[in-house]
């Protein structure tokens, strides 16, 4: 049997097991409560760290379950539709978020063909990918992940830029190969001015095989740094300031070394926003119209260089440069035809080796020298394609061969009459013949050439002619005062003597009268070359003018006596006969010297002191030396005022006309007056014509006043008729020079017409030896006054050279015995005989004779008796006034005269 305190002590103890046990398991609760607390805060620490990641995504996430309820999406999800991400929530239907892409405009379609093509997605096994194209223009991938529970999970990418540079991508194919057609260079660049596309003839030329070579390369890759400094700093100012480079003319160097210009623009490239991301731009080979533009360009200088009178030389050496600079490794060369017309001498040569030039400079033309001298010989281009084969080179390839030159094509150069003035060649160094680009620019060389050549010489042919006398070549006036102040200036400075020797050929009048002007002129350059054989070579000898010279001895030992040796040196060349066909001439000289310093200080007063040494000389009976001495001065100085005086006589009216009366030997009647000027000068009075009409003759003014002589004679005359004296013939003499004019008959039927005085009372008197300058030129102007009516007399017969065979030919009327013949008529046998034969002659050629200078009884007996026709002479009357004229007149027709 239990007892009762057992009873109680076994409850006491499961009791007590009880409460343990509750303990225990309130424990054990705790711990599992607390195992699964954090389990949950690891779970959902986890979950947090999921959807950050999640969210964190770049593409959308959603997870749908097997009932079309989504499960989780990220925020990605929303923005790529569209919707608050706060509208979608875990539990909500596909079609309910369809619903809301709808209304946020970006689904791919409808509700419902949406609901229909994801359904048919989600029955397919595998994994799906697709795009959609939404409403908005967004393009979308989509990648579907079927899950075993009949759920899926989808990526959502939105890859519009993707595609688009996708499609640039495929663009920038299509568009490269278009570009590479381009046959200009075309590139784009970024902002830093590295190039970002490039063509196919840009990468070529820059030595690249592939445009892609290019990409990311700059122009300090391509150029030398100094031009690719250049194109950086103009692209960094367009990009900074946006605007573009249009047409800029740029040089460059292309990988093969060739020289380029290139035309180029440059354009900004701008976004969206208007700010510059690049440039684009183009660049045309514009390297040949630039080599065109420069060969006009330079054939304007070259043509302005010749009219202006540049250096031969300059003018060459920049011709030569153009043609260089037109072509590549050709070498340029103009060689001049000497003043021999058998030497090549250099003209210009700006690229070729200075030996060689120098070499061949003075080379002789021949059928085989080289190119040049062979196509100067022949006068036709010589083309040599190989010099060391050819054999036109075979005696110069020694000379050549260090230089490397293998081709050379030689051209002359022509005057626009066909003459050769030299040679224009181009050389080569490869074996080749030219071009015929270059073939043009020979042809164009040697024309401009010619141009150059042919001024020059014409500048130096005029030079020489305004400097030198055309009949001997001796320096002339214009170049006199120039070497004799050169002369004074060395004579100051070493203490020496300037001869200056003033020389006048005696009686050369008497050649060009007698011989004619040819003869003249051929003695003139025989005495000039003597001249110049007696002094040296620092000597000049100029020539004046006429028959006059000037010497200037430079350099002299103030020693009188020698001047003199090297005076009496020239004087006796001058001496020495000239032989002129059947002619042996022989003429003298008067000379006159004046010496620096005690003769004079200047130029001009040397010269001015030994012209009037040599009038001395004249004075002196002419063919001697005179030195200056101050008292010449002054029959000089009134023979330079009066000829000054002279000038003005005519304007002034201080000439007039005395008439000597001629008179019929066998009547007595006079029939003719000669005319004869008296110069009244308002101080010094009557002035002699043998004063006056040789320096009327000198200076040219014997022709205005010989046709003031012609027109008062005329006048005089019809006043006389109109008076009613009887009508009579007027006598005037012609000047060889007023003869020698090309006018002369106008001026004639001027007078008569002025006057109208009928053309036969009028006589034109002419000496012998004028008309026996020209005989064919003297007896056309004679035919032509006597068609006029005029009479023509020969005066002075007896004097001059003439011919009865020319004498023949001469419409004459009559013939005038010299006074030189009458002076001694009556005791002078010689003079008889020639008074006897002219008047025979005469009467022989049915001619009158007249005898000039009848001063006695005895004179006028003899010329009765030998039947002579007619006198003129202070024996009937001295040359009077026209008034006395007329009373003669008067008086004779009385019945009286001074022949009763």
């Amino acid at each position: 049997m239990v007892t009762k305190s057992s009873k109680r002590s076994a409850e006491a103890a499961d009791q007590a097991g009880i409460t343990a046990l509750s303990k225990l398991a309130v424990a054990a609760y705790e711990d599992l409560e607390r195992e699964l607390k954090a389990t949950i805060a690891t779970l959902e620490a986890q979950a947090r760290r999921f959807e950050t990641a999640i969210d964190n995504i770049s593409q959308g996430i959603c997870f749908f379950d097997v009932a079309e309820r989504l499960i989780l999406c990220n925020r990605r999800y929303a923005e790529i539709y569209g919707i608050s991400p706060g509208k979608l929530q875990a539990g909500m239907t596909l079609a309910d978020i369809i619903e809301h892409r709808v209304a946020a405009g970006t689904s791919a379609m409808e509700s419902e063909a949406y609901l229909a093509f994801a359904r048919s997605i989600n029955s397919s096994n595998g994994s799906t990918n697709w795009t959609a194209e939404l409403n908005d223009g967004r393009t979308i991938q989509i990648i579907h992940q079927p899950m075993p529970d009949g759920g899926w999970i989808a990526t959502h990418e939105d890859i519009t830029e993707l595609a688009a540079s996708r499609v640039m991508v495929s663009e920038r194919v299509s568009l490269q190969a278009l570009i590479d057609w381009v046959p200009d260079y075309l590139w784009v660049k970024d902002t830093e001015s590295r190039f970002v596309v490039v063509n196919k003839a840009l990468a070529t030329d820059h030595g690249r095989h592939d445009p892609s070579e290019m990409i990311g390369l700059s122009d300090f890759d391509l150029h030398a740094p100094e031009l690719a400094r250049q194109f950086r700093a103009s692209e960094q100012a367009l990009l900074r300031g946006g605007q573009p480079m249009i047409d800029k003319e740029e040089f460059i160097v292309d990988a093969s070394g060739a020289g380029k210009w290139m035309s180029s623009t440059k354009v900004p490239l701008r976004n969206a926003e208007n700010g510059v991301f690049g440039l684009v731009g183009i660049a045309h080979d514009i390297t040949q119209r630039k080599l065109a533009d420069d060969l006009r360009s330079g054939q304007a200088h070259i043509l302005e260089m010749i009219a202006t009178s540049a250096p031969l030389e300059e003018v060459l050496e920049r011709l030569v440069r153009l043609i260089e600079s037109q072509l590549s490794d050709i070498f340029g060369s103009v060689l001049l035809l000497d003043a021999d017309g058998a030497h090549l001498r250099h003209g210009a040569a700006p690229s070729l080796a200075k030996d060689y030039t120098d070499a061949i400079d003075g080379i002789r033309i021949g059928p085989k020298v080289g190119s040049c001298g062979t196509a100067a010989y022949r006068r036709e281009p010589v083309i040599v394609i190989d010099i060391v084969s050819d054999p036109l080179w075979e005696d110069f390839r020694d000379l050549v061969r260090p230089y490397g030159y293998r081709s050379c094509w030689s051209t002359p150069i022509l005057s626009h009459t066909g003459v050769v003035l030299g040679v224009f060649a181009m050389y080569s160094k490869t074996v080749r013949e030219p071009t015929k680009a270059e073939s043009n620019l020979i042809d164009f060389t040697t024309r401009i050439a010619g141009i150059a050549i042919e001024r020059k010489l014409a500048e130096d042919r005029i030079h020489f002619m305004a400097n030198h006398d055309t009949l001997t070549g001796l320096p002339n006036r214009a170049l006199l005062g120039d070497r004799l102040s050169q002369a004074i200036l060395y004579a100051q400075r070493y203490g020496r003597w300037v001869s200056v020797v003033f020389i006048d050929l005696d009686n050369f009048k008497l050649v060009n009268d007698t011989l004619g002007h040819n003869a003249g002129d051929l003695l003139l350059k025989a005495v000039a070359s003597r001249m110049v054989e007696c002094v040296r070579a620092t000597d000049t000898v100029v020539r004046l003018g006429g028959d006059e010279f000037v010497v200037v001895l430079f350099d002299q030992e103030p020693n009188a006596e020698l001047v003199a040796e090297t005076l009496q040196k020239i004087r006796a060349a001058v001496a020495e006969p000239v032989h002129l066909g059947k002619h042996h001439l022989r003429t003298t000289a008067s000379i006159g010297v004046a010496n620096y310093p005690d003769d004079g200080a200047t130029a001009d007063a040397l010269l001015a002191n030994a012209d009037a040494a040599m009038y001395r000389a004249k004075e002196l009976g002419r063919d001697n030396v005179q030195f200056y001495a101050p008292e010449f001065n002054s029959s000089g100085h009134e023979r330079f005022l009066l000829q000054e005086e002279l000038r003005n006589a005519l304007a002034r009216g201080e000439f007039t006309l005395l008439y000597q009366p001629q008179v019929d030997l066998r009547s007595g009647h006079v029939f003719a007056v000669e005319a004869l000027i008296r110069w009244k000068h308002p101080s010094l009075g009557l002035i002699s014509p043998i004063k006056f009409i040789p320096l009327a003759e000198e200076t040219g003014l014997i022709v205005p006043i010989g046709d003031w002589v012609l027109h008062e004679a005329c006048r005089q005359n019809k006043a006389w008729q109109d008076d009613g004296l009887p009508p009579m013939v007027v006598c005037v003499n012609v000047s060889a020079r007023q003869f020698k004019e090309s006018n002369l008959i106008n001026r004639v039927v001027n007078a008569l017409k002025d006057c109208d005085l009928e053309a036969k009372y009028l006589e034109l008197e002419l000496t012998e030896s004028l008309i026996m300058q020209n005989v064919d030129m003297a007896v056309s102007t004679m035919n032509a006054l006597q068609s006029l009516g005029v009479q023509i007399s020969i005066d002075d017969f007896g004097t001059g050279y003439s011919s009865l065979s020319a004498l023949k030919t001469f419409p004459v009327a009559r013939l005038k015995i010299d006074k030189s013949f009458i002076n001694d008529l009556v005791t002078d046998e010689n003079d008889q005989a020639v008074a006897s034969a002219v008047i025979s002659l005469g009467q022989k050629l049915n001619l009158r004779v007249i005898a000039e200078g009848v001063e006695t009884n005895d004179q006028v007996a003899f010329l009765r008796k030998n039947n002579c026709d007619e006198m003129q002479g202070y024996h009937f009357s001295k040359p009077v006034s026209a008034q006395g004229i007329a009373k003669l007149l008067n008086k004779e027709q009385g019945g009286h005269t001074s022949m009763e």
